[in-house]
């Protein structure tokens, strides 16, 4: 009979009580949740830093699209022939830029077409996204109103500025009736990033006095939104 007692008395020792049970449920469900928010916060700093990096890819493209058109600007046979135009638009304040390229790249497949397209850059703003346009089109013709092929090139631009130097100052437009060609344009592109507060600038130098090329610099900064 003692030895019962005594073998009772050791598996009570040896078994856990329901405090215990129950202090263990606790620290076992705060480090399940301790994991998940912190799994949580890593899924989402690692969204943040891949757009972060699409933005930035998105501008530069959008910067690499202006450089390469305005490295074919079509200059004509005599030298004279070549078009920028160059406005700011009442509906937004943003600017236009219009200018005639030389591209090997077929805009329509099948389809007849030379080597001299109108292109054009602009804003289009809808209630949620500001999108960088681009307009190419193949065969312009002056007695038609400008057409072309529609593509974004970059969303959530929040300024596209062109300057214009005529050899003396800086200008906000280059009007159609002016027959020469700006000495050089400057062309600034602010993307504000969606998870962050910060805004990417992306600036483009073109050099158009030169009559042997084209001479582009691009050069790139970030800055908060209140700078």
């Amino acid at each position: 009979m003692k030895n019962i007692n005594r073998k009772t008395i050791r598996s009570a020792e040896s078994a856990f009580t329901l405090v215990e049970v129950l202090v263990a449920c606790v620290i076992g469900a705060f480090i399940a949740v301790v994991a998940v928010g912190t799994l949580k916060a890593i899924s989402l700093s690692a969204e943040i830093v891949d757009r972060n990096i699409e933005d930035a890819g998105e501008i530069r493209f959008a910067v690499r699209m202006l450089s390469n058109d305005l490295a074919n600007l079509y200059r004509g046979i005599r030298g004279n022939e070549a078009k920028v135009v160059g406005f700011i638009s009442e509906n937004d304040a943003t600017a236009n830029l219009r200018f005639y390229t030389v591209s090997r790249t077929r805009a329509r497949a099948l389809e007849p077409e030379g080597d001299v397209y109108e292109v054009e850059y602009f804003i289009e703003k809808d209630e949620d996204k500001s999108l960088l346009m681009r307009r190419y089109w193949p065969n312009p013709n002056e007695e038609f109103e400008p057409g072309g092929i529609l593509s974004v090139i970059a969303e959530n631009i929040e300024m596209f500025e062109v300057m214009y130097f005529d050899g003396m100052e800086w200008l906000s437009d280059w009007p159609e009736e002016v027959e020469n060609l700006p000495e050089l344009i400057e062309i600034r592109l602010a993307l504000k990033q969606q998870q962050t507060d910060e805004v990417i600038i992306e600036s483009l130098m073109v050099n158009l006095a030169r009559s042997t090329g084209t001479d582009i610099e691009a050069s790139e900064e970030q800055a908060g939104e209140g700078e």
